[in-house]
């Protein structure tokens, strides 16, 4: 229904090269490459820029983005009404997700919406929260989870409040025996995603004066607790995050509690979509039947 330049600007966006863009849409490089010269001279300036690897948005092209994006989720919600409409539960669902949720909700979550609407298809993103927010925002990703707070322009759904742990090698014992003081956080050296100490786990760090030269980096949840376990330093993780991990480790909350707040982001556009609505729904039943007293989406009377 909608112009086919702006299926062609959105795939070369996702897929970085005239070439891929043309394998994902079936056609020509050269049909590629002609319709985004005409939508270009359509729209008065350049929107990419040329390169050995392939091709990166102009800053006109980054403007312009989320509202060829809209255009392009509209008419798939128009698409998925009109089946409703006719009776047929059909449409595409892009999520978005950092690590321990694509690891410990999404696939029971995933499984109970594809036995209820298995016309549908579902794609998953894996991101960071940042990422998926802005995703979520220029409207490349329907229904996302982040971490609170979002960008004011986005709908967003808390979920959980998740508490922060310490995470020490197992022969370690903070000295009260309970919990982590400042004391025991004093001189100490930190193992952590980069990602994760401009959000809540940076809140925890700030409070015991952690200095950025005690932090080191990881590339992954799993990685942190090898490090720990082998004697390199402390981590610092969320309760959702070490459901799945394996190491010889202890776990002690800290003197004050920390906790990160985990919610669904939703474009105001896509929102409508019946597909999204539906996903929803299968997510919020999920962690309300998984967490019967935390969740904080409250139970429908």
């Amino acid at each position: 229904m909608s112009n086919f330049s702006y299926e062609v600007f959105s795939a070369v966006v996702d897929k970085g090269t005239f070439m891929q863009a043309a394998a994902e849409l079936n056609v020509t490089p050269s049909a590629i490459s002609h319709s985004v010269s005409q939508l270009e001279a359509d729209l008065g300036f350049p929107l990419f820029i040329r390169n050995r690897s392939g091709v990166e948005l102009t800053s006109d092209g980054k403007t312009i983005l989320p509202t060829i994006q809209a255009i392009l989720n509209l008419e798939d919600q128009l698409v998925q009404i009109a089946d409703n409409i006719n009776g047929i539960n059909t449409g595409r669902i892009r999520i978005g997700a950092f690590s321990s949720v694509s690891n410990n909700w999404l696939p029971p979550i995933i499984l109970a919406f594809k036995k209820q609407y298995p016309q549908i298809d579902v794609n998953l993103v894996q991101a960071s929260f940042n990422e998926v927010a802005e995703q979520v925002r220029v409207g490349t990703i329907d229904i996302g989870f982040s971490l609170m707070p979002v960008p004011k322009q986005l709908v967003a759904i808390p979920l959980l409040n998740d508490p922060i742990y310490c995470i020490t090698p197992s022969a370690y014992t903070p000295q009260n025996g309970e919990f982590m003081t400042d004391r025991d956080m004093a001189h100490q050296n930190f193992i952590l995603q980069q990602s994760d100490y401009d959000r809540d786990t940076k809140k925890a760090l700030d409070r015991y004066n952690v200095s950025t030269n005690s932090l080191h980096y990881s590339l992954d949840d799993q990685s942190i607790l090898s490090m720990v376990e082998a004697g390199l330093g402390l981590g610092v993780l969320p309760r959702l995050a070490l459901q799945k991990l394996v190491g010889s480790v202890n776990t002690f909350p800290f003197s004050e509690p920390f906790a990160r707040t985990l919610c669904l982001v939703m474009n105001p556009t896509t929102q409508k979509s019946p597909s999204v609505a539906r996903m929803q729904a299968v997510i919020i039943d999920y962690l309300q039947r998984l967490y019967p007293n935390d969740c904080l989406v409250p139970q429908a009377d």
